[in-house]
């Protein structure tokens, strides 16, 4: 099934590049393998010509993508896409654009969004980092979405977490004045790493001084659910541009 959306649809087979991104040392995603069913294969091949972007070396024009001058929020890592449609049905005064790379996670936002009409959605397989540093244009975008990322637990894989000083300074560049990162993790370390983080980046402000108070329109995710039932603590991380 893979290999008949690969065919059709070149673009989702590639999900970094090796020139462009070499000089990355943080990568925004953990590649998962899995077959794609057959209704989740027709979810692509009906609604990703509708919703889905193609990675290119240069600057989305956000306006034209999505036909109005809604600040845009970016999600990295939006796993099954439930959480994700929920936001861009209830914020509608915001424009999304999730960057994913687990197939199946695409396929499930597209048949969400594609069922309902939501026009304030678009969708990227490609690596976070790579796309924000050569398709987002620095000031441009009103908010970041980074829920339940990868906690690499391992002392020795604590490296390769995605948020890190550089890749923090990156997104700081890409945020508009009043912009926001919003984070949510149940790993209690990595929630006091991310305050550090964000704390060392000039022109960051943490209102809350701390873990921020959940925010009403998040919808609690897959990862929440398995991360509670093991009674960890589920953190959230509010900063905003000054």
């Amino acid at each position: 099934m893979n290999e008949r959306i690969f065919r059709d649809f070149p673009e989702l087979k590639t999900v970094d590049t090796r020139e462009i991104g070499s000089d990355r040392t943080i990568k925004s995603y953990v590649l998962r393998t899995a077959g794609l069913k057959e209704r989740e294969a027709r979810a692509i091949e009906r609604y990703w010509p509708r919703y889905g972007l193609s990675f290119k070396d240069e600057p989305l024009d956000l306006p034209a993508l999505f036909g109005n001058d809604k600040p845009v929020v970016v999600e990295i890592g939006f796993g099954m896409g439930a959480a994700t449609a929920h936001i861009a049905r209830t914020r509608g005064g915001y424009n999304y654009l999730g960057l994913e790379v687990f197939l199946t996670g695409i396929a499930k936002l597209l048949n969400i969004v594609g069922k309902e009409d939501l026009d304030n959605i678009r969708i990227m397989r490609f690596d976070a980092v790579e796309v924000l540093k050569h398709m987002i244009v620095d000031g441009s975008i009103a908010g970041f979405h980074i829920f339940f990322p990868d906690p690499w637990p391992k002392k020795r894989h604590v490296k390769r977490r995605l948020i890190q000083k550089p890749f923090a300074e990156l997104l700081a560049r890409k945020l508009v004045k009043g912009g926001y990162i919003y984070c949510v993790t149940d790993w209690q370390e990595y929630a006091e790493q991310m305050l550090d983080v964000f704390d060392s980046i000039p022109g960051l402000k943490n209102p809350h001084r701390g873990f921020a108070p959940p925010i009403p329109w998040r919808l609690e995710t897959s990862f929440e659910r398995k991360g509670v039932a093991k009674e960890h603590p589920i953190n959230e991380v509010w900063v905003e541009k000054l």
